[in-house]
């Protein structure tokens, strides 16, 4: 395995984390709409991190989800319910960045910050299987 692929998907890996954490501090802080950005990038870089592998990068965040669905969800590698959080996740965050008045709740924020725990755990077990 190519030592640089192994360390962008470990940087990409660990912004992820770093973005997860502080959705949680935002969430505990009320910063319900900072929560659920952070969430989903935290989920998105993993997704990169494991694209790493592919050499594969975008710019674009829905050729990125296009790529993960294509590559990974639709071959079976990856259980669908991964995609669904995914999208569920850059849907919320697209609205509560963009919309003006969407108003964030404590239960999406909590489930964003939930699913963001579980797609890096799941993403982990992927690159472990690929190193």
């Amino acid at each position: 395995m190519d030592d640089k692929i192994i360390a962008l998907a470990t940087y990409r890996l660990e912004k992820a984390k770093e973005d997860m954490e502080t959705a949680g501090v935002n969430m505990k802080h009320n910063k319900l709409s900072q929560s659920i950005n952070r969430s989903y990038y935290a989920i998105f870089h993993a997704v990169r991190a494991l694209l790493a592998f592919e050499r594969f990068d975008s710019k674009r965040h829905s050729v990125i989800i296009g790529h993960f669905n294509q590559y990974y969800v639709a071959t079976g590698k990856i259980d669908k319910s991964y995609h669904k959080m995914l999208v569920d996740s850059f849907e919320v965050r697209t609205k509560s960045d963009y919309q003006d008045f969407y108003v964030v709740s404590i239960d999406d924020a909590e489930r964003q910050l939930n699913n963001a725990k579980n797609f890096i755990a799941m993403i982990e077990a992927c690159i472990q299987k690929l190193t």
